[in-house]
């Protein structure tokens, strides 16, 4: 059954996402929402200008509505697990959307002034890390733990220091998948790479719920490479990269691993300067 599930919250998402962008990429061309492009940097980069952006919407909506009808079947059919786990699931994905709302925010100012740039540095870390602290709590306040999983090392209890590494880390791996976009398929095909390794994860350490939210993530790139691969026909803007990075970190600690972000916002980081 779990398996079913598996591959049924990736087909869903994979559909939803691709279907969807027959209807949005059309549209964000109408209303002229396309990508403004920096004046530094390779000249060839400047024939991405008004590419739309935006487009993580789309995998925004399919991977949620996947996980949404996937995790409740499972669920309701007597595969609920422990409250913390429900939390750790509910809350990691409604953080995602939050990073994907400042996004939207972020996206919208940027390309109604016509401009690269949206909000400020400030605005943008003040409303991440007040996220952040609302994911934490509501962890914190279902059971969750100060301790932290070291690969080959064990189980650390780090106290009150794990709050706050965590909300760096957290931030911290957000902005990092923030800076590989905008190459065309770089943070999409590298997301489902990430995502396809936390769903195993999740499935040894028989977390069900959070590997079928990161199948949803898996299928949700896939529809989105059928747009985003090179030519790009959209791209996901802030609006989804934000909510991948989110997506990415509940993922890292629903499985009790943070330490793996530096891991992987290294990788996300090679990416880009490759």
């Amino acid at each position: 059954m779990d398996i079913v599930l598996y591959c049924l919250a990736i087909v869903i998402a994979a559909v939803i996402t691709g279907l969807l962008g027959y209807f949005m990429v059309p549209f964000l061309h109408k209303i002229k929402f396309g990508q403004t492009i920096r004046e530094v940097g390779p000249s060839w980069h400047k024939n991405k200008q008004g590419t739309p952006t935006m487009g993580g919407i789309m995998f925004i909506i399919g991977s949620s509505v996947a996980a949404v009808i996937c995790i409740a079947f499972l669920w309701l059919n007597g595969g609920a697990e422990t409250q913390l786990m429900f939390v750790k699931v509910v809350a990691g994905a409604l953080m995602a959307v939050g990073f994907g709302i400042v996004g939207f925010l972020d996206d919208y100012i940027s390309i109604k002034k016509h401009r690269n740039l949206g909000l400020t540095e400030i605005q943008k870390l003040i409303l991440h890390f007040i996220i952040v602290g609302a994911y934490l709590l509501s962890v914190a306040l279902a059971g969750g733990t100060t301790e932290t999983v070291i690969p080959f090392v064990g189980s650390v209890d780090l106290g009150f220091f794990y709050y706050i590494l965590a909300a760096v880390f957290i931030v911290g791996m957000v902005n990092a998948v923030n800076f590989t976009d905008g190459i065309d398929g770089l943070n999409t095909s590298v997301t489902l790479v990430v995502a396809l390794v936390f769903s195993v994860i999740a499935m040894l350490l028989n977390r069900v719920g959070l590997s079928l939210y990161a199948a949803a993530i898996v299928g949700a790139m896939i529809g989105f490479l059928f747009w985003n691969a090179n030519p790009a026909k959209v791209f996901m803007g802030d609006t989804g990269s934000l909510f991948l990075g989110g997506a990415v970190c509940a993922l890292a600690f629903g499985v009790d691993m943070p330490i793996l972000l530096i891991l992987i916002g290294i990788i996300y980081i090679v990416e880009i300067l490759s």
